[in-house]
């Protein structure tokens, strides 16, 4: 037999009328209603719990300024962020710094390793009978090959110490005199790869973790660079040689000539790399390196989350999800290479590929709102190529009769990219350029400090606080 209770309420209160259990309510029928009433009280706390986190997300993203790194591959969008994380994460980049030591030493063994790809190929495809004696390599270059030949192991074993077994794709080879032709693919790992090695190799763990895996890799292919430094520096110093590189027209890395004329420095067993070595390192990653930043030290100051992503064309199509509630676009322009192809479409002049580039940014709806910085780089090739007389005109017609000086050709191709602002974006918007060398830290921080105002004046603008 159930009994009833009888519950007497205020009957002025028109909230407890509501909220009133019906009368003559039995006790079976109060504890269903109070599962029910319990179950709704759960489920609307877990929607405050998820209405308080979206807002503690909001707010934490109304607090970050998200800032992508854009342009072709090689254009200096890594550098760019090396510079970013020197100038605002000092005591990071210092930890991190000799872990870079591998890929340095990657970086010039490489390219002794085309010099001598180069060599090779011509001395295999000369005839002997149409070759005037100023081109002709005999014996004594031979000797090159055969002494610097442990170098292929050395290159073989960096790249395994920085993670890319399943990458490596050596250079065929049957013997120290059978080299296969010049074109070695490129050497990448993949970003969360690179990670873990810097994570391993710095700090604390750095002394613990590579004296037991990696001093014994690193200090082996030092003995090794050592011992060859010297055939490594007549070879690159030879003018017969340079000569044969230009005629051939083998491509080297950037930093090459740096590492290069830097190699009794970089094969000592004691080595240390420095700011400038680690700013010209190259190491190609694939997927996105993503940086946190605190570019301010007032306490409220918003954080910035930076993006590199690949610049190759088979790695653009991961560009366009990253364009969601993006606040600033740092777009690289390399401007010396205007006398250069695409290594993925050789029928492609690079300039002519970042004006392409550019246009489809400026055009972007996604980003009708974002703040453009445009960074002019490589100046400092720039101004080499033309003080060696290449016009720039032969390459670029629309140059016109204009002066062959780099100034004038930084101003015609400034206001090229402005154009392409003011007449491919969706509403009208500020464009910051700057002509820059992304490998001079004292110009680039500078320069890093006059966009972090630029962007946080505009961010501050949008955000209603001026």
């Amino acid at each position: 037999m159930a009994f009833s209770v009888v519950f007497h309420h205020d009957t002025t209160d028109p909230l407890a009328v509501i909220s009133a259990p019906p009368p003559n309510e039995s006790s079976h029928e109060r504890a269903a209603r109070e599962e029910r009433e319990n179950e709704a009280q759960r489920i609307s706390d877990l929607i405050d719990d998820e209405i308080r986190a979206e807002r503690a997300v909001r707010k934490k993203e109304e607090n970050t300024v998200k800032i992508l790194l854009l342009g072709q591959s090689e254009s200096g969008k890594s550098t760019t962020l090396k510079n970013f994380r020197m100038r605002f994460a000092r005591d990071r980049w210092i930890e991190e710094r000799a872990s870079w030591r591998a890929v340095i030493l990657l970086n010039l063994v490489r390219s002794a390793n085309t010099i001598l790809d180069a060599l090779s190929q011509e001395m295999d495809d000369a005839d002997p009978d149409e070759l005037d004696d100023a081109f002709k390599f005999d014996d004594y270059y031979r000797q090159y090959k055969v002494r610097l030949y442990p170098l292929q192991a050395v290159e073989n074993n960096l790249k395994c110490l920085l993670g890319a077994t399943e990458d490596i794709q050596p250079r065929k080879q049957i013997s120290p005199s059978t080299i296969a032709p010049i074109g070695s693919p490129e050497f990448f790992v993949r970003s969360r790869t690179w990670r873990n090695f810097l994570q391993a190799t710095r700090g604390p763990e750095f002394s613990r973790h590579s004296f037991q895996q990696d001093l014994p890799t690193l200090l082996d292919s030092t003995d090794v660079i050592a011992n060859g430094k010297d055939d490594i520096k007549a070879l690159w110093e030879d003018s017969r040689i340079q000569a044969m590189l230009w005629r051939r027209k083998t491509r080297l890395e950037d930093s090459a000539g740096f590492f290069l004329d830097s190699i009794d420095r970089l094969s000592a067993r004691d080595y240390e790399p420095t700011d400038d070595d680690v700013l010209r390192a190259r190491l190609r990653t694939l997927d996105i390196q993503e940086h946190e930043l605190i570019v301010d030290d007032e306490t409220d100051a918003p954080k910035w989350k930076i993006f590199d992503v690949g610049g190759s064309r088979t790695q653009r199509h991961a560009w366009l999800p990253y364009f969601d509630q993006v606040n600033a676009v740092i777009f690289l322009a390399p401007i010396s290479c205007f006398d250069e192809r695409l290594v993925e479409d050789p029928r492609v002049n690079r300039l002519e590929d970042s004006f392409i580039l550019w246009k489809a940014i400026c055009s972007s709806k996604l980003l009708s709102r974002t703040i453009l910085v445009l960074f002019l780089n490589k100046m400092d090739i720039l101004e080499e190529k033309i003080r060696h007389g290449v016009m720039v005109k032969r390459f670029l017609p629309s140059y016109g009769d204009r002066p062959n000086v780099t100034n004038d050709v930084v101003k015609y191709l400034r206001q090229k990219f402005k154009d392409t602002v003011r007449y491919c974006s969706p509403e009208p918007r500020v464009c910051h350029i700057y002509p820059t060398s992304v490998i001079d830290t004292k110009s680039m921080s500078a320069t890093l400090i006059s966009v972090r105002d630029g962007i946080l004046r505009e961010h501050l603008k949008r955000a209603d606080l001026f």
